[in-house]
């Protein structure tokens, strides 16, 4: 019958993005308190193992994924940089530092993504085409952000989570991939973290902490959501939280180091889970299907909450 039918054409849904932020388990935003920066080259790098773990466990599975590398992993570990471009995935900008952009102002962002961009470019051949901030910190208060992105040719941005929270997040944000900025240059598309729209609110399910916290199906649930608007889904991890046995600085406070190491050891399982039931491609490669499956958002307008021409 038809569902039988559904069920041997996956094709006809939407190709659906994940992405591994590549961060060192010490440069996690939560720790900024306990673990100083000028401390940072002198902790053991634990980066390769998770990062590797995840490129088997993915394509295992006949996926690809986005890895979108922080400018000092870069320099610190290029063998892995190098292995995720051979293995035929997108290496993708984190910027260089992991600071968050509400802390900087135009020309250090800019800075801090050009010395990114010629780490990533000298050890894979060509510059990166999209980005992803620390923290998703493109928010209200940082849309000149991509203003820079846009005129210094990047495809796209993957750092708006369309919900409210302290540190990040534009509620009102189109909640799927939609323009962010166009001129004769031609357009920098948003391609949003994963939401789910209950009762007025949208709530966060594009995984990272959400996966760890949330049961599978919930985040399942979503990217099916989704996908049934023809729409796809992005979802992102650290390889940390594929690192269960990760060291936890002293000083952390007891709430967040609940929250940090809450559930590490079921990430993978969870990740699992979600690789079995969707088709998962890169950032870009995801966003290229979308465009063409929709051209109409050829002709769409940057939403009026992005944009910073008055």
């Amino acid at each position: 019958g038809k569902t039988a039918m559904v069920a041997t054409h996956p094709i006809a849904a939407p190709l659906n993005a994940l992405s591994l932020d590549v961060e060192e388990w010490f440069q996690v935003e939560n720790l900024a308190g306990v673990i100083a920066r000028r401390d940072w080259d002198r902790l053991a790098s634990r980066v390769l193992d998770p990062t590797r773990a995840f490129l088997d466990r993915i394509e295992a599975r006949g996926a690809r994924a986005t890895f979108f590398v922080l400018g000092r992993v870069a320099e610190r570990t290029p063998q892995l940089v190098e292995e995720i471009a051979r293995r035929g995935h997108e290496v993708a900008s984190h910027g260089y530092g992991h600071e968050l952009l509400t802390g900087l102002d135009p020309e250090a962002f800019e800075a801090d993504l050009a010395r990114a961009e010629a780490v990533l470019s000298a050890i894979t051949g060509a510059p990166p085409a999209g980005y992803r901030a620390p923290s998703f910190t493109v928010t209200r208060r940082t849309l000149w952000a991509l203003d820079v992105l846009h005129r210094r040719g990047y495809r796209y941005d993957a750092s708006i989570f369309p919900v409210r929270r302290r540190r990040y997040g534009i509620p009102q944000a189109p909640r799927r991939p939609h323009a962010a900025r166009r001129s004769e240059r031609g357009v920098l598309w948003s391609f949003p973290l994963l939401t789910r729209r209950v009762a007025g609110l949208n709530l966060p399910l594009a995984g990272g902490g959400y996966l760890r916290l949330l049961p599978a199906a919930w985040v399942g649930g979503a990217v099916r959501a989704m996908n049934r608007r023809g729409w796809p889904a992005l979802l992102y991890l650290h390889p940390w939280e594929l690192d269960p046995d990760h060291p936890c600085p002293a000083g952390l406070r007891f709430r967040r180091r609940f929250l940090h190491r809450l559930n590490l050891a079921r990430t993978a399982g969870k990740l699992a889970e979600l690789l079995a039931r969707f088709r998962f491609t890169t950032v870009r490669d995801a966003l290229e299907a979308c465009l063409r499956a929709h051209p109409e958002l050829a002709d769409e307008a940057v939403p009026a909450i992005l944009r910073t021409d008055g």
